[in-house]
């Protein structure tokens, strides 16, 4: 590879860090007014915080552990192929995610409880417990070994897996926001989880295409 090229794939994946941790941070700043603003009731009187047994946190808990590996996993892909179309998708993902969960982290911290919690994953959905096993700790996240495999491959097969455990991840994803929206009391909050489930409905749509052109189908 020469000089300019490798000059030039290091612009890109500086381009492709900064904006993801530009919207992180101006994520966490902006939580906290999105938040009251949701949540204030018309009348003036101040939003009380959840508890933190509630959909409200338990869902900004799961739901900030679970876009993390989705922006782990996009940032893998971006340094495992040259392919345009499959950086923009990682690109998107990794900006989007990380300003969703800054702004869950924002709210967790205005309301003055841990970003963590010692319940069970996806406890406040009253679901039956999800075996964690390696690494893989909520429907649809991706084991270690999985991400080991993703980081060993290359060219077309990295994103034919990344395709497929990205379809998996919003798969799981969407069955967490859509659980917390039929709980919601946060009107913040629930806006925030519909727009999860519709952004991520349309991108696998997409990655189902982009699949199919690679000759290739979602993991069963």
């Amino acid at each position: 590879m020469t000089d300019e090229a490798d000059e030039t794939n290091g612009r890109r994946r500086r381009t492709v860090w900064w904006p993801a941790a530009l919207a992180a941070a101006i994520a966490l700043c902006l939580g906290v007014p999105a938040l009251l603003a949701g949540g204030s009731a018309a009348s003036g009187t101040a939003v009380t915080a959840p508890a933190t047994t509630s959909p409200e946190a338990g869902f900004a808990r799961d739901m900030s552990t679970h876009h993390q590996q989705a922006i782990d996993m996009s940032f893998i892909i971006r340094d495992r192929t040259d392919n345009a179309e499959v950086r923009n998708l990682a690109f998107d993902i990794i900006n989007t995610q990380a300003n969703q969960r800054g702004m869950m982290m924002g709210w967790l911290d205005q309301w003055g409880l841990t970003q963590s919690s010692p319940a069970a994953p996806m406890a406040w959905m009253q679901m039956a417990p999800y075996q964690a096993h390696d690494g893989s700790l909520m429907p649809g996240m991706a084991t270690n070994a999985q991400l080991d495999q993703l980081r060993g491959l290359s060219g077309q097969a990295a994103e034919i897996f990344y395709l497929q455990l990205m379809m998996q991840h919003h798969t799981g994803g969407i069955a967490m926001a859509q659980g917390y929206v039929e709980l919601a009391k946060n009107p913040a909050e629930k806006s925030l989880a519909e727009s999860m489930v519709a952004g991520q409905t349309g991108e696998l749509q997409l990655m189902t295409t982009m699949l199919a052109e690679r000759g290739a189908k979602p993991l069963s």
